[in-house]
């Protein structure tokens, strides 16, 4: 009898002894929890916010292309070159149905992204933020050879407001691209 109260005992005082060894590594567990969730959703917004900046990079970066193609071809028109880059911008959900360009003498606005063209067979292409100056304000008086150049800027505050969760990337960046490709003939 004496045998089976000193198990019992023991038991029971090694019971209580993995008891509190457990009380006491349960707040350090929560602890560790929450900085390990706050570094990981840190993480996972940083990626969603960088995907999206490049996701509409990418965009604009096709739309110049598409846009120069369009522009390059004997006979084009600049509305004929803003509709293409309207369509590329629309159809990745950049701007909304129905946005039409507004501006003039090869300084358009689509939204919320300005778009130019130039004449850069004897210049270098401008490295934005600035606007590219002397614009095209009619394709007809370039002549076969000159190089085209499409350029598209816009604010990240302003296109990727929606997608800013950690607001990493500042609201000030403008992101912009450029496409040139040289003018064809009949």
């Amino acid at each position: 009898m004496f045998f089976r109260n000193w198990q019992t005992r023991g038991s029971l005082k090694a019971r209580s002894s993995v008891r509190r060894s457990l009380l006491r590594r349960s707040g350090s567990g929560v602890l560790e929890l929450a900085l390990t969730l706050s570094i990981l959703f840190s993480i996972c917004y940083g990626l969603i916010e960088y995907g999206y900046y490049f996701y509409v990079k990418n965009t604009m970066e096709g739309a110049a292309r598409e846009g120069c193609r369009n522009a390059i071809v004997a006979g084009a028109t600049l509305s004929n070159a803003n509709i293409v880059i309207e369509n590329q911008l629309q159809v990745a959900n950049l701007v909304s149905a129905g946005t039409t360009a507004s501006g003039s003498s090869g300084s358009y606005t689509i939204g919320n992204y300005s778009v130019y063209y130039q004449d850069t067979t004897a210049n270098t292409p401008p490295t934005p933020p600035t606007a590219p100056s002397p614009t095209v304000s009619n394709l007809s008086n370039m002549t076969i050879g000159d190089t085209l150049t499409v350029t598209i800027t816009a604010k990240w505050g302003t296109v990727g407001a929606a997608f800013r969760p950690a607001a990493i990337i500042g609201s000030g960046k403008v992101i912009w691209t450029a496409s040139s490709m040289r003018k064809e003939g009949d």
